[in-house]
């Protein structure tokens, strides 16, 4: 399985080694996944990656508009083995990400979130440059463990000023409030979507295992590099 010639060098058989092609037991089937679908194999579904190859094109098209016009694209990914790789990625490219519990109202009560994220800066600032000394040494140890505790709720995130133009999703069944309140707000979604997940949710759906790092890092990979070359 071998797709040649396409404009972002995709690999549907470095995919498929990836492990990309592997959805999810045949009970699990989402049916607007059907036409994704290569075939069986073990009670498992096979995604047909040609098809995904297609889409993965489309995406990355996408991501490299966007960044070429300097809008914003956030990163989502909170299942526990991609948390590293989607703050890895996400430093690398400069860009937002979420890798822990979205917070319902990030988007949709985005004037409030704003308001945290301001606070969690100025605590930042007030750290670093010494204004907290002030304070008794049990203050300062509040002072810290509030400051923790921002970091892991808005740290991914503390750049933004405004609602980014699109998200990209590494895992919507766990997502899905993320999801929502994107397509509630008219932000453009990017996903990987397995076989359990609706794709009509997503407006760049990329179907593929998003429980197997491998296939997340080819995936994410390839956005990386779409969106350095685009930064330059």
């Amino acid at each position: 399985m071998n797709i040649k010639g396409n404009k972002f060098n995709i690999d549907a058989s470095e995919m498929m080694k990836a492990g990309a092609h592997l959805g999810h037991r045949i009970s699990k089937l989402h049916p607007k996944m059907k036409d994704y679908i290569f075939g069986v194999r073990n009670t498992i579904h096979i995604i047909d990656l040609e098809k995904t190859v297609v889409q993965f094109e489309k995406a990355l098209e996408f991501i490299k508009e966007l960044t070429k016009k300097g809008e914003i694209l956030l990163l989502i990914g909170t299942k526990t083995p991609l948390k590293v790789l989607v703050k890895e990625t996400a430093d690398d490219c400069d860009i937002s990400y979420v890798n822990e519990r979205w917070l319902g109202g990030t988007f949709t009560n985005f004037k409030i979130i704003l308001e945290r994220i301001k606070y969690f800066r100025e605590l930042e600032r007030k750290k670093k440059e010494g204004e907290l000394e002030k304070y008794t040494k049990k203050e300062r140890v509040e002072f810290d463990k509030e400051l923790k505790n921002l970091e892991i709720k808005f740290g991914g995130i503390k750049s933004l000023e405004k609602i980014p133009e699109a998200v990209f999703v590494c895992d919507v069944k766990n997502n899905i409030l993320a999801v929502k309140e994107a397509r509630e707000k008219g932000v453009k979604i990017i996903a990987i979507v397995d076989t359990n997940v609706d794709p009509n949710l997503i407006d760049y759906p990329i179907c593929a295992n998003d429980d197997a790092i491998s296939s997340v890092k080819y995936i994410l990979e390839k956005v990386k590099e779409v969106i350095k070359k685009s930064k330059k």
